[in-house]
């Protein structure tokens, strides 16, 4: 399996999550079974989803438009992420969605550091309160085009790419999380090589980045996949994802959960769609699973309808980005 088979593989899971959780995202899993039954493929959204009421199967949503416009800012700058540019692509896409109707827009921490930014904040500070799940959502590219060794290199990466938004011990180390789970991946890593690159690079982002209170990206990741690993039945991971880990916005339930899923799974497409059936933030959870499971898994972990749903509803051009985010990491001798 070539590099360019996982990196491609990744974008793919981050979009085919992203898909799976767009009718279900916000939902309680209650409602999300009295509205669609089993999740057990692309569906459209629901009469109980008002974020991305009437969209059809198969449509992402914020979580690889992000993404999507981080790699391209990427491969404009040859993989410098300047925080200002970043800022107005984000504004840009927001400003670009409202005025569809689009109740898909920017997430708390994100809005709001951006609100600061445009107030005359720096762009050092203005990432101050970022707790929840934006940064490590839109990460992947950067563990597509970044090595994770050396770790210290890798975390600048990521906090060129995070910085200006989320800021924080939390935030920081959720995207460092994810993106370095990403990135061992794409090197050939197994389920567990990628979890402890995870768990270490949480923990010099925890080490290095301004406090915020609330429990530790590495430790939580750490115990949840030991928990989940104790319990294969759908039913009993099911219960323990949503009623202990959490699904919520916040970095330390959605992005956890997210990567326990991805280090515990057994079968990858199923994964995310138990992710999108769990409610809460299913489409960030699923995007963040399929990204990491895609690194490590390659493109055999996806069914090829469903990729091609995706790809071509949403005008996706995948396999491009992904080559182009490849040159950036040979470039840096990896």
């Amino acid at each position: 399996m070539t590099r360019h088979d996982r990196a491609l593989a990744s974008l793919q899971g981050l979009a085919l999550g992203d898909a799976l959780g767009m009718p279900t995202q916000s939902l309680s899993a209650e409602t999300i079974r009295r509205d669609y039954g089993v999740v057990d493929r692309l569906l459209p959204a629901g009469p109980h989803q008002q974020i991305a009421a009437g969209m059809p199967a198969g449509r992402i949503t914020d979580d690889t438009e992000q993404a999507i416009l981080l790699a391209e800012l990427l491969l404009e700058h040859r993989g410098d992420i300047p925080a200002r540019s970043l800022a107005e692509r984000l504004l840009a896409w927001e400003q670009h969605m409202a005025a569809t109707g689009s109740l898909d827009l920017l997430g708390p921490s994100t809005k709001a550091a951006l609100e600061r930014l445009q107030a005359g904040e720096s762009p050092e500070e203005t990432g101050r309160f970022g707790t929840t799940n934006g940064a490590a959502m839109r990460i992947a590219p950067v563990g597509i085009a970044f090595p994770a060794d050396p770790a210290e290199a890798f975390l600048d990466a990521v906090r060129s790419a995070s910085s200006i938004t989320h800021n924080t011990s939390i935030g920081l180390a959720a995207a460092a999380a994810v993106g370095a789970a990403v990135s061992t991946g794409i090197d050939g890593a197994n389920p567990e090589e990628a979890l402890r690159r995870a768990i270490d690079a949480a923990a010099l982002a925890e080490a290095t980045t301004p406090w915020a209170a609330g429990g530790k990206i590495s430790e939580r990741t750490r115990w949840a996949a030991e928990e989940l690993r104790r319990r294969p039945e759908p039913e009993d991971r099911a219960a323990f994802v949503i009623g202990v880990i959490g699904t919520s916005v916040a970095a330390q339930e959605s992005v956890v959960a997210a990567l326990a899923m991805a280090a515990t799974s057994t079968d990858p497409w199923r994964t995310l769609c138990e992710a999108a059936s769990y409610g809460g933030d299913t489409d960030t959870v699923a995007a963040i699973a399929g990204a990491v499971l895609g690194a490590v898994h390659g493109l055999g972990a996806w069914p090829a309808d469903a990729v091609a749903r995706v790809t071509e509803l949403n005008e996706l051009s995948l396999p491009g980005i992904a080559a182009s985010l490849l040159e950036l990491r040979t470039a840096r001798g990896s």
